[in-house]
């Protein structure tokens, strides 16, 4: 790991990703940090971006030729919908002296297709995610791969930040974080949705005390639970979850996540995994993913 060194940062997005960044980074002692946030000068949040560019001692510019003219690394913060249309924005601007790193929230096919956009700048090429909040400021838990992964962070983590290098496949760090949202972005949904229904019911706080106790636990111990059993009890407990579907529709609300979860649970049942095991929980969730992997295959094969 390299020691601190000065290094002039281009932030794209000033947002509360880029702000945080900017503020944290400032007041760790890098000097130079210039942000092109295309809303920064004529949207409906340009005087709030002012103001935190200004108080963060950050240096806003008003175009991606700036950007690139200004800075060395160049670490993108935009909204993952943005990647490909800001790529296109920074292609003929981005030189063999720059690092480009794309750390919004997108999948590794449209990380790979920002790098392709510049791959013929020559400038070195990574991705990112962020899997932390800003509520942790500046050092909020980040990956990064692909070439540029490593320099990234070895020039950001001397000054505080907090950047794991997943490895040299671009796309790695991008995956591991957008497919990990299929969990955490669901277990938001699903307890609005407990929630709402429970608070008709008026025992919110009874089932939330009762959820607490089953999730108290280390999460691995439920992946072990709850995936080799599945593969046996998937009928039983898709018949559970259309109960509850039916119960949050009783209480006046859409059981979008419930009846998704039933979905689910019947489409497992019908891979005839319980026959596959004889009726016998597998040992580990490996070997659990491993049979569904191999009956959804067989499937595929199936209907070609």
């Amino acid at each position: 790991m390299s020691d601190k060194k000065q290094f002039r940062l281009g932030l794209v997005g000033y947002g509360e990703i880029g702000s945080t960044l900017g503020k944290g980074l400032r007041e760790a002692g890098l000097q130079e940090i210039f942000c092109y946030d295309k809303y920064a000068f004529n949207g409906p949040y340009a005087d709030l971006i002012q103001e935190r560019a200004k108080a963060a001692g950050v240096t806003l510019v008003k175009s991606n030729k700036e950007l690139a003219d200004a800075a060395e690394l160049i670490f993108s913060v935009t909204p993952g919908s943005a990647s490909l249309e800001s790529a296109d924005a920074f292609a003929p601007f981005i030189t063999d002296r720059h690092t480009f790193l794309d750390f919004a929230s997108a999948t590794p096919k449209i990380k790979k297709s920002v790098a392709d956009k510049l791959a013929s700048s020559g400038a070195l090429l990574g991705d990112g995610s962020i899997e932390g909040t800003p509520l942790h400021g500046y050092s909020m838990r980040m990956l990064s791969s692909g070439p540029a992964g490593e320099r990234v962070r070895d020039w950001l983590v001397p000054w505080g930040m907090q950047i794991e290098f997943t490895g040299p496949v671009l796309g790695t760090a991008s995956g591991i974080k957008i497919i990990r949202s299929v969990l955490i972005k669901g277990i938001e949904a699903l307890t609005d949705e407990m929630l709402l229904a429970a608070r008709q019911y008026g025992i919110d706080e009874v089932v939330l005390a009762s959820a607490s106790k089953t999730l108290a636990r280390p999460f691995m111990d439920t992946v072990h639970s709850l995936t080799p059993s599945g593969v046996i009890h998937a009928k039983r407990r898709a018949e559970e979850l259309e109960m509850s579907a039916d119960a949050v529709a009783d209480a006046g609300v859409e059981p979008i996540m419930a009846r998704a979860i039933a979905a689910r649970l019947r489409w497992k049942e019908s891979l005839g995994l319980k026959d596959h095991f004889k009726g016998v929980v597998p040992a580990n969730y490996k070997i659990a993913i491993d049979a569904i992997v191999e009956k959804m295959q067989s499937k595929a094969r199936a209907a070609e």
